[in-house]
């Protein structure tokens, strides 16, 4: 299974799980309000990050996220593949392709929309369907509570400080992909442009 199509699936439906560091001997289950208030306060940030293919394979790149509703994803070389997030849809650009323009989905039908939303309430909404601590990170399992069939996505939290790092997703006929994040810069001046699909589209067709 190649890549892009394992991406395809990633977002469209839409870490080897890698060591998450060790905690505190006092650290226990973060609340759901606790994550929903980290999320909220995410503005923006820029990491690494080490994605685990269903097939085993494994891609890395840079991730960057605007809240609410954007996110790029910039693969490294020699892949030459980029994910957006942006207006409402997710577009994945493909230079190998014989498309024009690059794909798109609605973002509200991945799981991904569920930490790029704008208000997020974990403790309020239906969409949490796990919850658990397992002496190293805080998981919670997510899907929309109306469409199953979207996938589901499971977040890994530290704490002292809260902080995401990393995603399980997980398609509507089980296959898991993990993104597993690096150390993560937050607060920054991201230009709008670097999210937008239509200004990346026209600039590669010149």
């Amino acid at each position: 299974m190649s890549t892009l199509i394992t991406r395809r699936r990633l977002l469209a439906t839409s870490a080897a799980a890698m060591a998450v560091p060790a905690l505190p001997a006092n650290a226990s289950i973060l609340s759901l309000n606790r994550i929903s208030n980290y999320l909220n306060g995410l503005q923006t940030a820029q990491a690494k990050f080490t994605q685990i293919n269903p097939d085993g394979t494994v891609s890395t790149g840079q991730v960057f996220i605007k809240r609410p509703g954007r996110a790029r994803f910039e693969y490294d070389p020699p892949e030459e593949t980029l994910v957006m997030a942006g207006a409402g849809k997710i577009a994945i650009f493909d230079p190998k392709s014989n498309l024009s323009r690059p794909e798109q989905y609605p973002l509200g039908r991945t799981p991904l929309n569920i930490i790029l939303e704008r208000n997020v309430d974990l403790s309020r909404r239906r969409m949490v369907v796990g919850h658990e601590y397992d002496g190293v990170a805080t998981t919670v399992v997510a899907q929309d509570p109306d469409n199953p069939q979207y996938g589901r996505i499971e977040l890994k939290f530290t704490s002292d400080p809260v902080e995401l790092r990393q995603w399980i997703v997980v398609d509507g006929v089980g296959t898991r992909t993990t993104i597993v994040l690096g150390e993560m810069t937050t607060g920054l001046d991201l230009p709008s442009t670097l999210f937008n699909i239509s200004y990346e589209a026209d600039r590669r067709s010149r």
